[in-house]
């Protein structure tokens, strides 16, 4: 039998989920817009895919641009029905953010630089020193956001949610 308090109950793990994926989906789209800007068009290193001619490249990172696009508005358009019903909880937001950010940063440097090979961070003779850097602050990212969200739970289960 569901009594108000197990809706409330349900409200509320449905609303953590919801937190989380929101932040996932911006913080994937955030980090997305913050390469394809600073390292396809400001920088110049290199295109989204760097295995045809500098057209196709082009093309690859317009999709790729907007895909990032895509991301962050689908998490904002959570995040203000989040707002609407008043359901956010702002830490598990933020780690959802850390968390997505970090695991697209590390599959961009392992799958797609490493593994795929469409693209690298930047075509120079020792390249293992920024794909170091890139993949390090993907892991820290992964862990702030592991941390912010283990945070959040415990937050929630403190104030009996």
């Amino acid at each position: 039998m569901e009594t108000p308090n197990t809706r409330n109950n349900i409200s509320e793990n449905n609303y953590s989920r919801r937190n989380l994926w929101s932040g996932i989906l911006f913080g994937i789209g955030l980090i997305a817009f913050v390469d394809e800007m600073v390292f396809h068009q400001l920088l110049r290193w290199h295109h989204f895919y760097d295995l045809s001619t500098t057209d196709i490249g082009l093309i690859s990172d317009g999709l790729f641009h907007a895909f990032s696009w895509f991301a962050t508005i689908g998490g904002l358009f959570l995040f203000a029905d989040l707002r609407r019903r008043h359901g956010v909880n702002i830490k598990r937001w933020w780690g959802g953010v850390f968390l997505g950010a970090g695991a697209f940063q590390l599959y961009d440097g392992i799958v797609q630089h490493k593994m795929m090979r469409i693209h690298q961070i930047r075509y120079v003779e020792n390249v293992i020193v920024y794909d170091l850097v890139w993949n390090i602050g993907a892991i820290i990212m992964i862990i702030i956001g592991l941390i912010l969200v283990k945070r959040s739970s415990h937050i929630s289960q403190e104030k009996g949610e």
